[in-house]
């Protein structure tokens, strides 16, 4: 696997050998080859197209049942632990480790069937460039990057929306299913425009540029890498941004409650696993918004990301990660290759699979 990035700096270099190369091994390559999260499995091709054969599409009804379905076991757990033991209410650290091991799983999983399932549909761009591997140098920082943003969104999520309400008082109402189907369309929207912002500074504004160079050394971005970053970008991206989507809905009046909040980072994080993915499909988030962002051409596709990492490099496009909605506003969108209305083949629909196979 290759980048057509070059750099001088052998700390930046993207050079994947480690994989066939089990000298190299630290406890940290054997964390990923425990989970099996290979953003691609070893000793494996994926099918090639050229940029005008036809695409598959996401079947988005599919995407929310993936997300509904990992976004629950946690607070099913959660029940059944308060019912076994009777407690009224965890308490805050039980919480926290709780739906951090879940987050963690989730994400897991997801990297595992964006694999499978780019053995059958293959990866754009793969006619001219394979998917970039995780870096020799940065398989500790990829890992960590998994701990740290799942941990550092559970935390905060802790700390600022947890009020000791069970999973079943609270889901049990039908007004908070509601509300619920408003906020996760509104989240991804809302999170979006903070997120264009840094975004967009990180690379117009020269002195901000080198906290966000290091994301940017894969041309060809897989699943594994949607979180490696310098230390200031993940402080951003994990924590700062979410924190200033929580605190609009908060003066907005629609302040999220914790059960709220982890449906809606479990949405927004299959976004972003899925934009870093390079999957060769047309494929949205499953937002409960998306219909209303495809009116006026600002949905999101695996491809808008893709080629923000691509073609761009200090001056770049397609800033948004979970919408096109900001970059629609402020004329930043860039022309799709693979995925335009055209080349979709709308008869032929694709998900990850739901099976709990480990390898």
């Amino acid at each position: 696997m290759g980048s057509n990035t070059k750099t001088a700096n052998p700390r930046e270099s993207l050079k994947s050998t480690w994989v066939t190369d089990r000298s190299q091994w630290t406890l940290n390559h054997r964390v990923i080859h425990f989970f099996n999260a290979y953003p691609l499995p070893p000793g494996t091709r994926p099918p090639v197209y050229a940029k005008t054969d036809p695409v598959p599409y996401f079947v988005e009804g599919r995407s929310h049942v993936w997300v509904l379905l990992h976004a629950s076991m946690p607070l099913l757990l959660h029940q059944v632990i308060l019912s076994i033991t009777g407690a009224r209410s965890l308490p805050p650290p039980a919480v926290v480790a709780l739906y951090f091991f879940g987050f963690n799983w989730s994400v897991v999983r997801q990297i595992r069937a964006a694999a499978r399932l780019g053995l059958e549909i293959g990866y754009l761009d793969g006619d001219v460039h394979a998917r970039d591997g995780v870096p020799d140098v940065g398989v500790a920082q990829v890992v960590a990057s998994l701990w740290k943003m799942t941990g550092s969104r559970m935390i905060a999520a802790v700390l600022l929306s947890y009020d000791g309400t069970s999973p079943a008082t609270t889901l049990a109402s039908p007004r908070w299913w509601a509300r619920l189907w408003l906020q996760v369309g509104l989240y991804s929207i809302v999170l979006d425009f903070w997120f264009y912002v840094y975004h967009r500074a990180m690379h117009d504004v020269p002195a901000l540029w080198h906290f966000h160079r290091t994301h940017h050394l894969t041309k060809q971005p897989n699943a594994l890498l949607s979180a490696y970053a310098d230390h200031a970008q993940e402080a951003i991206d994990m924590v700062c941004v979410p924190l200033a989507a929580w605190l609009t809905f908060r003066l907005a009046g629609m302040p999220l409650g914790f059960y709220e909040w982890w449906v809606c980072h479990q949405y927004v994080t299959f976004t972003e696993v899925l934009g870093h993915s390079g999957l060769r499909a047309y494929g949205t988030p499953p937002s409960t918004l998306t219909w209303a962002l495809r009116l006026v051409g600002a949905e999101l596709s695996i491809e808008d990301h893709d080629l923000h990492h691509r073609t761009g490099w200090r001056s770049s496009h397609n800033y948004g990660k979970q919408t096109r909605l900001w970059d629609r506003v402020f004329g930043t969108c860039h022309d799709r290759v693979e995925c335009g209305e055209g080349n979709v083949d709308w008869t032929k629909g694709v998900h990850y699979s739901y099976t709990l196979a480990w390898r």
